[in-house]
């Protein structure tokens, strides 16, 4: 953001110099990049005139010139032969270094003295200066007014300064000259003039239009449309003030239509566009484009649409990119009549994407792009208003407003206590209320507790936090003391928490799964399946619009890596991901959301093939082989039953995973019904929460001496019904086995003749073993007999024969 020195002063007092001002807002938070004396290489240059005109004496080609400065009188040589007695013309006196490069040197040509220099076009670099005769060859010719002795900057108005401001995208308000006034006032504790265009009484006193309707098609896209209608347009160059300024901002001057609608965006941040409004057939259409639809833009461009880009159209047509460039058969020309000026609130994600799309950036998408005030666009068409019968340029006759959204004014509370807390300095309630005051910001105070009303042009103050920045920038930061940190030296380590996540990272690489690190944000489509829609918390500014949600699950995300590789024939894989998903209780969030790490795996394909071992199919036994290897490695006992959501997991080949009674996860492969939806045949995937299992991590290792006595072998095989899960009755048979049975396993499942239909074949591994004494077989056979019958009549078992 370009910001004239010139135009500031007109609604701030300021009393700094260009660089010290610069200073103040640097310190303020606000950077300035760059200060540009406008000046420069005009020091020394003024408006002098030809007094008289004399061949040099030894110089056929030369003219000695007496030349009037104002206040005093010098001899120049030259080489012009377009000048006349009387010309004013720009002098460049001894010691002026021109913008060209060239310094000026008192000097002799051929036995004559020069103390000077008269100046063409060229030579000053003005070929675009406003207000200059473009036909003079040779020496630049001046009005005949132009005051003898002023300075040459002066008159041409560059006797100015601008600040380049380097804005992050926290401050979109300073992308208007009467923010960053505002913003000026408050570090300079000044008040700004507000000039009367601050009142939207003008524009609304206007009939409302009846011979054309705004229809907007889409709320989320766009959520307010107004058009100013105007009659009696007169087209012709802008007055002199408003280019000088308008290029000081980096703005062209076209016409004095199309500088209103920029003047007044560079001063409001409002962006306007102009319409021809003969050309505008029927009613004006805020839609998405067809797709294919094409439309011719200003640069002479035709541009192909798709459904993703939101136009301006009327009744047969596209007149316009919405919020990014206008279309070239609604242009404002030399012969239009009558006008309708758009000033509009367009979705930023919309525009953002459909600027990178086409490729185009304007002044008007970048603060579209940002966040503009909604609140603004009918005081811009009041300015507007101004301008047009100012300038003589048109009569502004009605005006149409479609209002579809606009948010309420935040309220936002601040503890002076609190605010004390986090900047590390005691300040008083006095302070803080000296500080909204200069903000301008209403509030309501009872006992050192604010409520502050944020007006609407500062999107950028949402929370407590933001109002403290906003004390800490006014008061100055060089007020916070400096302090070291303080506590006892500790030799550095891992906390508890990293070391738990390094072996989780260990255990699952040596499992033989790649880690991978995804955005944390996902599809709101894809996190309302997998996670929860309820809790998920959507971003006011996404990347892309299929980034728009922070995520409650890992599971998107790694499907979505999986899906890429098998769609570039990296057709196995098997990958897992440690990280944060987070939680909002309410929208919107009135606090930080909950961040819960989780870990999440997903395979496809098949096992790499090794000497040791044989290429095999990913699938639900493979994940229970991680999980059975991590449970081993922290010490935990986890218990898998029947998962719960069989619309997402196969439901035969899925699992939800208990820790102690407490389900920590889920297991599986997945649903049938989403193969299509994300690619990926037969994908099997789990994914844990990592604090119940950091919790109940076994944090000693308990030893024991090795068994002194022999251990007997039983292998039990009983028939159930296909519905008893083999966990099931493993734990009643270690409930019955007691101390003396030390380890049982699953061996096999068999279904199939000879077992009958609905039943299932289960077969353990059972070890007996005391650390006392020598079992005996009887004492063996005994136990395996009530164990037996235990799962008998608990589960309607029978042995197998």
């Amino acid at each position: 953001m370009k910001v004239s020195l010139e135009w500031l002063r007109e609604l701030v007092d300021i009393d700094q110099s260009a660089v010290e001002l610069a200073e103040t807002l640097t310190r303020g938070g606000i950077e300035v990049e760059d200060v540009e004396d406008l000046n420069k290489g005009f020091e020394k240059v003024v408006i002098g005139e030809i007094l008289s005109l004399t061949k040099h004496p030894d110089a056929d080609r030369l003219l000695v010139c007496a030349v009037s400065v104002g206040h005093e009188e010098v001899t120049i040589v030259t080489g012009a032969q377009n000048l006349l007695t009387g010309d004013r013309i720009p002098v460049a006196l001894i010691g002026a270094n021109l913008p060209n490069g060239l310094s000026i040197k008192k000097s002799k040509l051929r036995g004559v003295v020069s103390l000077g220099m008269l100046c063409s076009r060229e030579e000053l670099l003005l070929d675009d200066t406003v207000g200059l005769d473009r036909s003079s060859d040779g020496i630049l010719i001046l009005p005949s007014t132009a005051p003898i002795g002023e300075s040459f900057g002066h008159y041409l108005g560059l006797d100015n300064s601008v600040l380049d401001l380097e804005l992050y995208p926290n401050r979109p308000d300073c992308l208007a000259m009467v923010n960053v006034a505002r913003e000026v006032a408050s570090l300079t504790q000044k008040k700004p003039h507000l000039p009367k265009w601050a009142d939207q009484s003008q524009v609304l006193s206007l009939p409302v239009a009846t011979d054309l309707r705004i229809i907007i098609e889409d709320q989320d896209l766009c959520w307010r449309y107004a058009g100013l209608m105007v009659e009696d347009v007169h087209i012709g160059p802008s007055p002199e003030w408003m280019q000088r300024r308008l290029k000081a901002a980096g703005v062209r001057p076209i016409n004095n239509i199309v500088d209103i609608t920029n003047y007044v965006m560079m001063e409001m941040g409002q962006p306007l566009h102009a319409f021809d409004r003969e050309k505008i057939k029927g009613n004006v259409h805020v839609r998405v484009a067809q797709p294919e639809e094409k439309i011719v833009t200003l640069d002479n461009v035709e541009r192909t649409l798709n459904p993703h880009t939101l136009i301006i159209a009327d009744d047969t047509q596209p007149l316009a990119v919405a919020g990014v460039m206008g279309g070239l058969d609604s242009e404002v020309t030399e012969t239009t009549k009558s006008l309708m000026i758009e000033s509009a609130h367009f979705s930023p994600v919309s525009v953002r994407r459909t600027s990178r799309r086409l490729g185009l950036r304007s002044e008007a998408s970048n603060r579209f792009e940002k966040g503009i005030d909604v609140s603004g666009s009918v005081a811009a068409l009041g300015r507007v208003c101004d301008l047009l019968q100012d300038l003589g340029a048109g009569r502004p006759v009605a005006f149409v407003d479609e209002v579809k959204h606009i948010p309420p004014r935040r309220q936002v509370a601040l503890s002076t206590e609190r605010t004390s807390t986090v900047l590390g300095i005691e300040l008083a309630v006095s302070e803080i209320h000296q500080v909204l005051e200069d903000l301008n910001f209403e509030y309501q105070e009872n006992d050192g507790l604010f409520r502050v009303e944020i007006p609407t042009y500062r999107s950028d103050i949402e929370i407590e936090e933001d109002l403290m920045e906003e004390v800490a920038r006014l008061i100055g930061y060089d007020r916070i003391p400096t302090t070291l940190p303080q506590g006892d030296q500790t030799q550095g380590r891992r906390t508890p928490e990293q070391e738990f996540r390094r072996r989780m990272r260990k255990v699952l690489a040596q499992s033989g799964l790649d880690e991978v690190l995804t955005y944390t944000f996902t599809r709101a489509e894809a996190d309302a399946q997998w996670g929860s829609a309820k809790h998920s918390i959507p971003l006011l500014n996404p990347l892309r619009e299929e980034l728009g949600v922070m995520r409650t699950s890992l599971i998107p995300g790694l499907l979505d890596v999986a899906a890429r590789n098998v769609a570039r024939r990296n057709t196995d894989v098997s990958i897992f991901e440690i990280g944060n998903t987070y939680w909002g209780d309410e929208q919107p969030l009135k606090k930080l959301p909950k961040e819960e790490l989780r870990v999440a795996a997903v395979a496809v394909g098949k096992s790499d093939r090794h000497w040791f071992n044989q290429s095999s199919s990913y699938d639900f036994y493979y994940l229970k082989g991680i999980m059975e290897a991590v449970a081993h490695e922290f010490g935990l006992k986890l218990e898998y039953r029947l998962a719960e959501n069989q619309s997402l997991l196969h439901p035969g080949r899925s699992a939800d995973i208990y820790l102690q009674n407490e389900c920590v996860g889920f297991l599986g492969e997945i649903h049938p019904s989403l193969e299509k939806e994300w690619g990926l045949e037969r994908a099997v995937l789990f994914e844990l929460e990592m604090e119940p299992l950091f919790k109940k991590t076994r944090q000693t290792v308990r030893a024991h001496s090795i068994p002194r006595f022999p251990a007997i072998q039983r292998d039990l095989a009983v028939v159930v019904g296909v519905e008893t899960s083999a966990e099931a009755v493993m734990s009643k048979i270690r409930k019955l086995g007691g101390n003396l049975l030390q380890h049982v396993e699953i061996f096999d499942v068999y279904t199939g003749k000879p077992i009958a239909e609905g039943h299932k074949s289960l077969a353990f591994t059972l070890r007996y073993q005391s650390l006392e004494r020598t079992l005996t077989d009887e004492e063996v056979s005994l136990l395996n007999s009530r164990i037996l019958e235990g799962i008998q009549q608990d589960f309607g078992a029978e042995r197998r024969k």
